[in-house]
């Protein structure tokens, strides 16, 4: 026996090409999906050694802080002892001068100390010419202490010294006298620039940022500094309501309100005094690295696919071929099928506007009109010609008058509300509207609205009395009351409405009154 050749049948076919195709998108996806898998676990796992960078820098820089306010605290508390032994004798305080003046060149973090007296009087200062004339009762921190019995230290709002210029952070202890009262105020002033300038020695890109801020949401000092960094009100902000809901310590990424950066912030409370720092990285610059790697995979990857969409096009492709010739003969029938049907479509369609042409009006009348006289319902017809349209064309040229047809059929177009509608171009600047189970008044109604949204579209014309594109209509209404011999007769009808209407000046809408028969 002869060896047959065996061809796929076309549903057979078909299925092994979508078979083989989702297997290809399976396998594109499944890449995909693991390469985009382990970007992402890198990214998460950048971030997370960012966390730990910024905790391990706040720690560290919270250790700092500690350190710096307590040297100062330690010296604000010596001189208390000093005080309270040796009194405010003038002796006794010119000797303390000089051991403030010391105390000031020994710690750098120190800008100035001094001590007030219970009225705020400055009698003692580490300045080489003391103010006598100073007086801090106004200050905020000699206030805290006036009103507060607390003997611990108080960390007060950044201010300007009033001797250099300079921002300090006020460090301040209460001083009393033997019998517990208020005798005054011991100050220490911390140099902004101390901290500032510690901070810079950190490595925390071009947009990071790191901050001493107090426990009441404060900033005392920031790098970089910012034009209103110093004694910012913080406590609104995202970063504050996390450390006062927490236990002080923690890191969180964070929109700054301060320039809108976003950031990997670590924060830490200092051990022994209300404030704490927040060193924050950002991340932009965090995933920098990370971006390029993402680059590098996903051009490798989209490389990847490709490859298996040109092997996969050819497999589909060698598999296409196998197309029995029926199935080729059954696609070319039917493209001549549709072809045929899009001819016809278009042989009833004008060309200018979209709408239904003359052919395809006078074949829907007749058939309209039979279903009506059958059904015993209303059949209305609506007539349009567009005024002045001759004028229109010499005026602005049959370009713009083709572009007003195409805009005025539009509008007669949205009329076709229900299946049986038909909008259609009677011919030149001649429209006509067929309106199936319509009475008289639901087509002057349709016809009121096509006239106002004509109007609406304010198309110049200066040949027009109302100097823009107004329509006029005629209307007849075919009932089972007064049957019309042919759709001849029922279109005669309209356009003698349609007639009256323009004789009457145009831009208006008449209907049909049939003339009563003399006996």
């Amino acid at each position: 026996m002869r060896p047959t050749l065996s061809i796929l049948s076309p549903s057979k076919n078909a299925s092994l090409t979508r078979s083989t195709v989702l297997f290809l998108v399976l396998v594109c996806a499944s890449v995909s999906a693991l390469i985009g898998w382990t970007i992402w676990e890198e990214r998460v796992d950048q971030l997370a050694e960012s966390t730990t960078t910024a905790d391990n820098m706040a720690r560290s820089l919270a250790q700092h802080a500690n350190d710096t306010f307590k040297a100062a605290d330690t010296s604000v508390l010596g001189l208390a002892e000093r005080i309270q032994v040796d009194g405010t004798g003038t002796t006794q305080l010119a000797r303390l001068h000089r051991l403030l003046v010391l105390r000031v060149q020994e710690l750098q973090q120190l800008q100035g100390l001094a001590v007030f007296d219970q009225h705020g009087a400055r009698i003692v200062s580490s300045l080489v010419h003391n103010e006598e004339n100073f007086n801090a009762m106004t200050r905020s921190y000699f206030q805290f202490h006036l009103h507060h019995a607390d003997a611990g230290p108080h960390i007060g709002v950044p201010f300007q010294a009033s001797s250099s210029g300079e921002w300090v952070i006020p460090l301040s202890r209460r001083l009393n006298d033997a019998n517990g009262q208020f005798a005054g105020v011991i100050l220490a002033t911390l140099s902004v620039s101390y901290f500032t300038e510690f901070y810079h020695t950190f490595d925390i890109g071009k947009q990071g940022a790191i901050a001493l801020v107090l426990h009441e949401g404060i900033q005392l000092a920031r790098q970089p500094t910012l034009p209103d960094s110093l004694g910012k009100d913080l406590s609104k902000g995202p970063l504050f309501q996390l450390y006062l809901a927490g236990s002080g310590n923690g890191s969180a990424i964070i929109k700054s309100t301060q320039d809108g950066i976003v950031r990997m912030n670590g924060y830490r409370r200092l051990d022994n005094y209300p404030v704490f720092v927040t060193a924050a990285l950002s991340e932009y610059e965090i995933l920098t690295s990370w971006r390029r790697l993402f680059i590098v995979r996903s051009i490798i990857t989209l490389g990847i696919v490709i490859l298996f969409i040109i092997l996969g096009a050819r497999l589909v492709k060698q598999i296409g071929m196998r197309i029995h010739a029926e199935e080729e003969a059954k696609h070319a029938r039917d493209a001549l099928r549709a072809l045929n049907i899009t001819l016809e479509r278009l042989a009833q369609q004008d060309a200018l506007t979209g709408l239904a042409n003359r052919r395809q009006f006078d074949a829907v009348i007749d058939a309209a009109m039979q279903r009506a006289q059958r059904s015993a319902s209303p059949l209305a017809i609506i007539l349009i010609d567009v005024d002045h349209f001759k004028k229109f064309n010499d005026l602005y040229g049959h370009v713009a008058g083709d572009d007003c047809l195409r805009r005025v059929a539009d509008i007669i177009k949205s009329c076709e509300k229900r299946s049986g509608d038909l909008a259609a171009r009677y011919g030149g600047e001649e429209f006509a509207v067929l309106l199936p189970d319509t009475d008289l008044d639901g087509a002057l109604q349709v016809a009121e609205a096509i006239r106002y949204a004509i109007r609406a579209l304010k198309i110049e014309h200066a040949g027009n009395s109302t100097g823009v594109v107004t329509i006029s209509a005629g209307v007849d209404v075919l009932t089972t009351l007064r049957n019309r011999d042919s759709a001849d007769a029922f279109v005669s009808t309209a356009d003698q409405a349609l007639y009256e209407a323009k004789s009457s000046g145009r831009d208006q809408i008449h209907f049909y009154r049939p003339v009563p028969l003399t006996k």
